[in-house]
Parts: structure tokens; sequence; C-alpha cells
């Protein structure tokens, strides 16, 4: 069992960056573990924003998140980042951190992110 662990959210201005931290409860990330940041505003769906493979630290964004977005991997504090910058209010949402091993996709339970305008 995986269980992804987010760390980081909370209340943010508006033109401001946050960074949200994914890591796994009582264990690592190993080998080709794809880690992923999505997140579900009010009343939407929940959406990709980016992964990264953890072995090699390959990274895709969805290709609206690209530029205020930036995921990577800290390999030694075992964390997988995800910084935002330039906050806006529609970045308000619930993010969360999923891990696929061996073809099964674990999910945190995820972390509010509050954009105050």
């Amino acid at each position: 069992q995986v269980q992804p662990v987010e760390s980081g959210g909370g209340l943010v201005q508006a033109g401001g960056s946050l960074t949200l931290s994914c890591s796994v409860s009582g264990g690592t990330f190993v080998g080709d573990d794809m880690v992923a940041w999505y997140r579900q505003a009010p009343g939407k769906e929940r959406e990709v924003i980016a992964t990264i493979t953890w072995d090699d630290g390959s990274r895709h964004y969805k290709d609206t998140m690209r530029g205020r977005f930036t995921i990577y991997r800290n390999y030694h504090e075992n964390r997988a980042i995800l910084n935002m910058n330039c906050v806006k209010f529609a970045d308000t949402a619930i993010y969360y951190c999923s891990v696929k091993r061996n073809s099964i996709v674990y999910w945190g339970q995820g972390t509010q992110v509050t954009v105050n305008t």
C-alpha cells in the first residue's frame, strides 16, 4: 500500500507563491513511480497539473499549466514538489498528489489552497 501525503496548502495572496510537497507515508518513492499533481476546484472536475517520473525526473505539464507551475523532486528528502507562482483566484482548489506504482494509482487526501484577492 502506498499512501501519498500532501502538505503546504493554505491561504495565499493573489500574485504570491506557494510550495506544495508530496511524500509517501511510512515509505519512499521508488524506481519508476509516476508522481502527479492534480487539483479540483469547487464545482469542477479534477484536472492534472503535472507529472514527474521519480527515477529520471522527466516532467510533463498540462499545456494550460505551463509557466506558473513547476514540478520537481527533492531526491534526498524523498519529496515531490509543486511550486506555484503568480497565483490567481482561479487557482483556489484542493490539490492532490497521486503515485502510480505497478499500474496502480494511489491518491492522497489533498491539501486546500485558497487564493485571496
